[in-house]
């Protein structure tokens, strides 16, 4: 099937409305878009040198952590959460009581994305897989009810307050067995030579146009992106998270999967797609430059504090798994007295490395502001 010839599928009546019933997509593909082309090509680049840093990185899991925390919190904020990532490194009894809902959505995200990728150890990417991580999503949050860890069996929509006024209606929930079993297919297919760039942008277009589930569709379809790439080995470590880029660009991002189902334009929404893995791929490079930079800055600096040179080290790898401390925590962590405990976060804080965010004299938090600030959201 080329491109240019795709029909995205068919509105089919249902009992006062009608919902659409998108194509099967598991079949040969091409195009005749030379900008197709040249995009994978630079999308591929990218992307295996951005993977070639996470073999190179020492202790590169440390930093994926944070990787997987700012993906969580951004494809959430897409669905209309509002935690920051100085929120999101905190624990629930620091977070604000009005906040600590759209706080757990994140951590629940972040829960969901490191079992599935542990997952792919032991499993290939499935629907089973998928069903596995939405429960987890939807664990103690908002779509608690809807049905967490299964496939909807009742008619969903999007936008608008009722069927009536909806901006899109997926298939109908009796479509869902043959849509995903085409789908799940079509990862796996050996017979079809098709790129897994490709692949990978019109699977998460078909999962977003079937929106399998009750809520969290957004979230599970971005995720996808990553097992996928993971998955089929290109990428050895999940460093590739577009949510980012998604959220910067929310209006073209739902327009070019709206352009699909209106207009049957799968080469722009495959355009998009590239050029966003190109572009975060980028990103992520930049960020494993820099963290690599303030890896070697903070060595310098912790050499000059002499005897407490060692513990200073200790402390700063604590603080690339927990970025956000207090003085007890660091003090239990290291084992240490208060009081020296208290001494060498103030010393960090002369090194510009720890700032305190509290404002208050009892209790306060520090952040690890150079290494945080790495990873917040573009403005």
């Amino acid at each position: 099937m080329k491109f240019e010839d795709f029909h995205s599928g068919t509105f089919r009546q249902q009992y006062q409305y009608k919902s659409f019933h998108p194509a099967p997509i598991n079949q040969e593909w091409s195009w005749d878009d030379p900008r197709i082309s040249t995009l994978l090509e630079r999308a591929s680049k990218a992307l295996g040198e951005l993977n070639a840093f996470t073999l190179i990185v020492p202790e590169v899991d440390l930093y994926l952590q944070m990787h997987v925390l700012k993906e969580a919190n951004l494809s959430s904020r897409i669905e209309g959460t509002r935690t920051e990532m100085d929120e999101a490194v905190l624990e629930e009894e620091e977070i604000l009581p009005e906040r600590r809902n759209d706080w757990r959505e994140v951590q629940n995200h972040v829960r969901a994305m490191n079992e599935a990728i542990a997952s792919l150890r032991d499993l290939p990417l499935s629907l089973r897989l998928l069903k596995q991580n939405h429960a987890i999503l939807m664990q103690g949050v908002r779509g608690e009810r809807k049905t967490p860890g299964e496939f909807r069996r009742s008619q969903n929509w999007v936008g608008g307050a009722t069927l009536a006024d909806a901006a899109f209606i997926p298939p109908h929930q009796d479509d869902l067995p043959d849509l995903l079993t085409d789908l799940e297919a079509f990862w796996h297919n050996d017979a079809i030579q098709v790129p897994h760039l490709i692949r990978c942008a019109l699977s998460h277009y078909q999962f977003e146009t079937i929106h399998p589930f009750l809520d969290g569709n957004g979230r599970i379809g971005r995720l996808l992106i990553t097992l996928y790439l993971v998955s089929h080995g290109l990428l050895a470590k999940p460093s590739l998270y577009l949510s980012a880029h998604l959220e910067k660009h929310r209006g073209a991002y739902f327009d070019a999967l709206t352009r699909v189902r209106e207009s049957n334009d799968l080469g722009h929404w495959c355009r998009f797609f590239l050029q966003a893995v190109e572009e975060t791929a980028e990103k992520g490079k930049e960020t494993f430059r820099q963290l690599l930079a303030l890896r070697q800055e903070i060595d310098g600096r912790i050499v000059t504090l002499g005897r407490r040179a060692e513990n200073g080290r200790r402390l700063i790898q604590f603080l690339y798994r927990r970025p956000v401390v207090n003085v007890g925590l660091v003090a239990a962590e290291l084992g240490l007295q208060y009081q020296a405990a208290n001494q060498l976060v103030a010393a960090l804080g002369e090194f510009a490395l720890l700032e305190e965010m509290t404002g208050y004299q009892r209790n306060r938090l520090f952040r690890f502001r150079p290494y945080l600030d790495i990873f917040q959201a573009e403005k």
